[in-house]
Formats: structure tokens, sequence, C-alpha cells
């Protein structure tokens, strides 16, 4: 699934190539202009060719008919079927998304260069893995050279981010009442009620090794000499670039948009929201490592920040004191000596989950089940051999910035598929509910905006029958 999410967004990118244009008048001239034929030359062999016209314009941007034919061809070459997709569904989908971005400048709302160029590197890294290479990418797509592409995902990233960012705040401060959940739930006939698949409750403890008092010391040490060095002139950037094990934002200069909605590491937060722009911090310490930070730049709730994170090297001596002390852990919970909740509450080194027993938390919907077959493979694959009470041989595991680690699982639940009930499945109930309200609410905003947005749809596609009023009707 996740896979798919990212193949989609990526054929959107390649989909959406349109241009902004500044003056509504010109936007109209290019429109009659895009409906002429080349004609034909004295020449025998000159073909009739038609220039690639305006498929519509919504505020400030232009959608090209090639815009539509591209996305709907890549979706083909992706082997996507193309049976319930038309080039009027297609290009009423690509109008809403521009209908939000022109909003969401109309709202000031704004997308840092530090955040577009993020998302772009991770996509290109992502797809070059699949595709084999980044010779093999620009051949996929037909792009001569990366530059090119960068430029391309840089544009489209943008009004992604803008897209996303305006339907976010449309539905921002809608909420559901107990009341409107059980309506919602009522109004399902029972033999069409969903069905909610096997489901789990997993919990884990985890031990992670302790550096020594040298390795910690040296790794303080080294923070405070670059930021003596950056204070003295030396670049931040190139500092987190050469020494910041924090791969995803290294490569970038250790920059990092962050707001205090985001979820960060509490230590890192607090600090960051505590300096002025310009300062840097003194190192600190985090569930992840050592970190000094920079703030490049205030932007009200949100700020662009520079970090380094440095991490005290663990010797194998102490991974191999870890792997035996969850060893001896494990022993003493499968003994009968100490429950598994027990266990986790006194032990783990893992913050989010001891406190509640080791119990996990499905990022996708807040709670404490996770459906069998939308698990993360590599947790399927680890929690699949287990039967009834069994706890897991301690796993190896490994932290996004590297760090080694060890954890035992155990499954502490299992539901059985079922029709949804109401009670039983009351938050998965209560989100259909409020994901309805958000579309009703979506749907409001919509109308409502597009009467206000100058929209103009080519008379070529003014017999499609779009889902939103965008012939204005």
């Amino acid at each position: 699934m996740k896979r798919s999410i990212y193949v989609l967004m990526l054929l959107v990118a390649f989909g959406m190539q349109a241009q902004e244009k500044e003056d509504a008048t010109m936007v109209s001239e290019t429109m009659t202009e895009a409906k002429t034929q080349v004609k034909d030359s004295t020449t025998p062999n000159t073909q009739r060719v038609k220039i690639d016209g305006v498929a519509a314009v919504v505020g400030d941007f232009v959608i090209l008919d090639s815009d539509v034919d591209k996305f709907l061809l890549d979706l083909k070459q992706q082997g996507v079927s193309s049976a319930d997709l038309t080039k009027c569904g297609l290009l009423g989908k690509l109008m809403e998304d521009k209908l939000y971005a022109h909003q969401a400048i109309q709202d000031s709302i704004e997308v840092s260069p530090g955040e577009i160029r993020d998302r772009v590197n991770q996509n290109i890294e992502y797809f070059s893995q699949q595709t084999g290479g980044m010779e093999n990418l620009l051949k996929f797509y037909a792009i001569e050279d990366e530059a090119t592409l960068r430029k391309r995902l840089t544009e489209i990233t943008k009004v992604q981010f803008l897209t996303n960012r305006m339907q976010s705040k449309v539905v921002r401060d809608v909420e559901i009442t107990p009341e409107e959940v059980r309506q919602f739930f009522e109004k399902i006939p029972v033999d069409q009620r969903p069905v909610i698949g096997v489901e789990l409750e997993v919990s884990q403890i985890i031990i992670a090794p302790e550096p020594s008092e040298e390795a910690v010391n040296k790794v303080i040490q080294k923070l405070k000499d670059i930021k003596a060095e950056v204070e003295g002139g030396s670049s931040f950037g190139t500092k987190a670039i050469l020494y910041s094990k924090d791969r995803a934002s290294g490569r970038q200069g250790g920059l990092m948009p962050i707001n205090k909605r985001m979820s960060l590491a509490k230590e890192f937060k607090d600090v960051a929201f505590s300096l002025q722009q310009g300062e840097i911090s003194d190192p600190f310490e985090t569930e992840f490592g050592w970190h000094i930070v920079m703030v490049d730049k205030v932007r009200g709730q949100e700020r662009d920040v520079r970090h380094i994170l440095l991490i005290p090297e663990v010797t194998n001596d102490r991974l191999e004191e870890a792997r035996k002390e969850i060893d001896t852990l494990r022993t003493r919970i499968v003994a009968g000596e100490l429950t598994f909740e027990e266990a986790a509450r006194s032990f783990s080194d893992d913050k989010e989950t001891r406190n509640n027993g080791g119990k996990l938390i499905n990022p996708a919907t807040f709670d404490t089940r996770f459906e069998l077959t939308k698990m993360d493979p590599e947790q399927y694959s680890q929690i699949e051999p287990l039967k009834g009470d069994e706890i897991s041989i301690p796993l190896i595991d490994e932290t996004r910035t590297g760090q080694k680690r060890f954890k035992l699982l155990k499954v502490t639940n299992r539901f059985d598929e079922h029709v949804a009930d109401y009670s039983k499945d009351y938050i998965k109930i209560k989100s259909l509910a409020l994901k309805e309200k958000q579309l009703k609410e979506v749907g409001k905003w919509i109308k409502q905006k597009i009467e206000d947005t100058y929209i103009n749809v080519n008379s070529e596609n003014r017999n499609c029958e779009f889902q939103n009023n965008w012939l204005k009707k």
C-alpha cells in the first residue's frame, strides 16, 4: 500500500506540468490560440499538427491538454487499471488540486524551499531505487537529465504541499459528537456494514545498549567545537553535511522546517522554539542521540532550523551486554517471575510504549489495534509466527539513525474478523463518520470557491460531466 501511494504521487507529478499565468487576459488569449492548427505549408510533406492546448484554467494555474494525456498514459504504463478512468475525471481531479493550491496562495499559506527540496530528494531517492538507478529513472520517464527532473518535481511538489495544507485547513476545525457517530452508524443498512479484518494488539520491550561515559563526552565536546567554529564564521550547513548522523536532513545541510504541531522529540521541540533567529543551542540529548540546533528563519508558528545529530559510539561489548539483558528478561517472563507488561514498565528503554505496558499504538488509527492485512511487512513477519501468549526471541532492531537495539514482541490480544459493532469498533466508526463529515465540508468549500475563482474550461471539455460545477451552470 505504501509503495502504491508513492507511485501515484510520482505519476501525478509527471502528469501535472501546469504553468502559472499572472494575467487573465493573457490566459484567455492563450486558450484561443490553442484551438488553432498550424496551416498547411507550401511544402507537400507538411502535415497539420495540433498545438498543445489549454484544457482549463483555475485561478492563476493552467492545465494543458498534455497534462491530462500524460497523467492517463503514466497510469497505464504503471499497470493501474484505467477501466474507470476518463479524461474528464482526471481533468476534474487536476482542477480540484489547482483550486486548493490557488486558494492557499490567496490565504498566504507558505511552503519553505527546504520542505520542497527534502520531499523532492526523498522521492527521487525512492524511485531511483525502485527503477534501478537514476539513469533508468530518467529513461523510463523520457527526461533528458536529472536537473530537468528536479526542476519539474520541485514545481509540482510545491503545488502538492499547497494543496495538502489548504485541504487540512478546510477540515481543521471539523469535529464530531458521539451522537453524530451513532446516527452515522445507524444509517448504514445492516447488510452493508463494513467487515473488520483480523486485528492484533501488540506489545514490545526495547533494550538499547548504553554508550560509555567517555563516548558521550567525546560527542558533546565535538558538538561544542562545531558550535564555536560556526560562531566564528564557519557554515552550519556544511558542518551538518560533513558530520550529522541524521541522513534525511544531513544531506540538506541539517535543514528542518518545523512547527509546534509536528511529532518531534519533546526535548528537540523545546530547544528549537526557545531560540532566537540565528542563535545556536548548547548540546542536548534526545532518544536519537545528541544535537545542536540553529534557528535559520522564524515564520510565525513555524521556523526553519538546522541541526546536527551525533550518536555516541556503542562498542560490541556494550551491544552484547544489551543482548544478555534482554535474554535474561525474557527468561524471567517465561518463568512467570513477572508479566510482560510489568517488564515493559520497569525495564523497556522505549519511552513511547513503556508506560502503557509496552503496547504499540497504530500510527494510522491512533488506537492499539493493527489489522493483520494492513500491517507493515517487516512487523508482520515478526508477529505472524507467534502463537497464543508466545514471546518472540530477542530481535535486532535498528532506528532510522542506524542505532542497534534489541526487542521482544508479544501479541497481547486477537480480534477475529467480524461485522462492525458500534461498541467494540467505536474508534473506527468514529473515524469513518468524521471523514464523511469532512467530505461534506470540503464539498461546501469547493462549491463556494468555484463561484469566487476565475475558472475557464476549454470548449472541447465543456461536454464533460464533472463532479463539481466547474462550468458554473
